[in-house]
């Protein structure tokens, strides 16, 4: 195989084949299954996040590669046991996305991308039906993140009209809240405060999708500039070791110094907001 081939997804398809041989194929891809690998095509997807979080396009285009090979990986193994395969799998997609694009497969008109959006629920809800779904809640992913599962559960309740029209109710359900988590922290019951951490968090993620932001995407965010505004401190303190040495207040003060010079980071590889 030269890498003339290597554009062609046939041979990315033959490479998954030969890894997945079980006399001449890679030990480690051999004795993987679908349970195993699982947990990487959730990574890969991440990654994905990440690179385009940071707008680092060419790494983009590696990780959509290492995403593409968890569909390829996933459809090989489904193939070896007769389940379907690779082809099955673009014929579903292709299939999916022309029946819910009937503004462009179709004669019918659809003008705007809310018009869009709003048929593209209704042709989803109606597939849920046909498979035998009860509830409105049906086929939501118990193995979703569960920052996003909060969101999908909120958006199904949405589609019916239970939920609030604007943000100012949920920010001060948020602030009711907060009050709870409070009286559960001097109550020191622990199965307490971690139920109303609970309605905390999920209260957020309702906060932040009415407010039309993607609380997944927010939180990356907000790592991210602790991440970069710590190492700074880790930085300006002369290293790990001398941080550790210095005491809460000390560090607060190096922290607020920090996020007051954003110039003085950028020249160190610090970027700020």
């Amino acid at each position: 195989m030269t890498s003339e081939n290597y554009r062609d997804i046939t041979a990315l398809l033959d490479i998954m084949r030969r890894l997945r041989d079980p006399e001449t194929g890679c030990p480690w891809d051999v004795k993987q299954d679908f349970s195993t690998i699982a947990p990487y095509t959730i990574e890969e997807a991440y990654e994905v996040a990440d690179a385009i979080e940071r707008n680092d396009l060419e790494h983009l285009r590696e990780e959509l590669g290492d995403l593409l090979l968890q569909v390829v990986f996933h459809a090989q193994m489904a193939d070896e046991k007769g389940i379907f395969d690779f082809a099955d799998v673009v014929e579903a997609i292709s299939e999916k996305l022309v029946r819910r694009h009937p503004g462009v497969f179709t004669d019918e008109e659809i003008a705007t991308a809310e018009e869009q959006l709003a048929n593209w629920d209704r042709i989803k809800a109606e597939e849920r039906k046909q498979k035998g779904e009860t509830s409105i809640l049906d086929g939501v992913p118990s193995g979703m993140a569960e920052l996003q599962r909060s969101v999908k559960l909120q958006k199904r309740a949405g589609d019916v009209g239970f939920e609030w029209t604007s943000a100012e109710p949920v920010l001060d359900k948020f602030e009711e809240e907060i009050e709870e988590m409070r009286e559960a922290m001097h109550s020191g019951d622990r199965a307490h405060i971690k139920d109303e951490m609970g309605d905390l968090l999920f209260v957020a993620a309702n906060l932040a999708r009415q407010m039309d932001i993607d609380p997944a995407s927010a939180l990356r965010h907000a790592n991210a500039k602790f991440e970069r505004r710590f190492r700074a401190m880790e930085h300006r303190a002369g290293g790990p070791d001398s941080l550790a040495a210095l005491n809460l207040e000390q560090m607060e003060t190096l922290w607020q110094e920090i996020k007051r010079l954003p110039a003085e980071r950028a020249a160190r590889g610090y970027e700020d907001d």
